[in-house]
């Protein structure tokens, strides 16, 4: 009877049926957490690359260059015109040389802008709206931003191209004292300015078309926008890429993308800014505008103009483009003096 016992107790451990049962649970897991593994590895690669290869990318964006023919015509316009215009260059701190066109109508009213372009673009694209102004007699400085047009250096988004601006004003200054100097920007250009404002007081007024909000806020819409999802896919899953990106630029290159944030220089400034924005701008959503405004009320106005694509209030709505800007301009005849603790930095 025990043999019998032992017999059966060892076929039962070896039944053929309960291993065929147990085996798939002791492989099932080990795939699992192998597929796991593979999907995180690769995630962490692609972050890692992915991000450096932005960040590269974002300080090295496609411009094209001012073309001897563009330049010839903006010349025999501005003849035409009895419009004084050069074609100067500064070069900063760091060695970079940067170039501009400045037109001086014949009956200049003593007041100018600056006129700043977008990403990839370059002061051939804003060249109608500085001859507008020249036609209403402005003094008008267009310079290429970093990287774009002619002009040298890595595109940092205002981390380096606020102290342009600052020397930009000196230049002007150095010509012709002018009565009142203004800023007029476009995308990127508008963001530069608006991230000016803390340091830089001599401005009487300020423009700003499509502006974004923050660097990392428009990083986040343009990683979701292929998916339809707005800014939420990138602060989310693409936001590891994204700070993976901002630490290279910061590490290698010894730029701060994440200090890119002008609805916080917006704050505690008396500089009255106009911000436009298209209300079918697929490329900076206008909520930036929205956020930007909230950081400061009282300085800052906005116009949201229908049909408006980024950057295109002046071909939506030329007329009132032209009046509005005028108007505001016009209204602000004065530099706001800064409080006695403001200086501007010496050069």
């Amino acid at each position: 009877m025990e043999l019998k016992s032992r017999r059966l107790l060892y076929h039962v451990s070896i039944d053929p049926q309960a291993i065929f049962v147990e085996q798939p649970l002791r492989r099932g897991f080990p795939v699992v957490w192998r597929l796991l593994y593979l999907l995180a590895s690769f995630y962490v690669a692609a972050t890692v690359v992915g991000g450096i290869g932005l960040g590269w990318y974002s300080l090295h964006p496609k411009s094209p260059p001012i073309r001897a023919y563009e330049e010839r015509n903006v010349q025999a316009a501005a003849r035409e015109q009895s419009v004084e215009f050069r074609d100067v260059e500064l070069t900063s701190p760091d060695g970079v040389v940067l170039r501009a066109w400045y037109m001086r109508p014949q009956e200049a009213n003593g007041d100018a802008v600056i006129l700043l372009h977008g990403v990839t673009d370059n002061r051939m694209g804003v060249y109608p709206i500085g001859k507008f102004l020249a036609d209403h007699h402005y003094t008008v400085l267009m310079p290429d931003a970093r990287h774009h047009g002619a002009s040298g250096g890595l595109t940092t988004y205002g981390v380096r191209e606020v102290d342009d601006i600052r020397r930009w004003l000196n230049w002007l200054e150095n010509q012709e004292p002018a009565r009142c100097v203004y800023g007029l920007g476009e995308s990127m250009g508008g963001m530069e300015l608006l991230e000016s404002l803390p340091r830089e007081p001599r401005f009487c007024a300020i423009v700003a078309e499509s502006a974004s909000a923050s660097f990392r806020e428009e990083a986040y819409y343009r990683f979701g926008r292929p998916f339809h999802t707005g800014p939420w896919l990138g602060r989310t899953f693409f936001r590891p890429p994204l700070e993976a990106g901002i630490l290279f630029v910061r590490l290698w290159y010894g730029v701060d993308l994440g200090t890119v944030t002008p609805e916080q220089a917006v704050v505690g400034t008396k500089v009255p800014i106009l911000l436009i924005h298209g209300l079918n701008d697929r490329v900076v959503l206008p909520y930036h505008s929205d956020w930007i405004q909230a950081k400061n009320p009282t300085a800052i106005t906005v116009w949201k103009v229908p049909g408006a694509i980024h950057t295109g209030a002046y071909k939506a709505a030329p007329q009132e483009f032209e009046q509005r800007v005028l108007e505001w301009f016009a209204s602000h005849p004065s530099p706001v003096r800064p409080s006695s603790s403001a200086s501007v930095p010496a050069t």
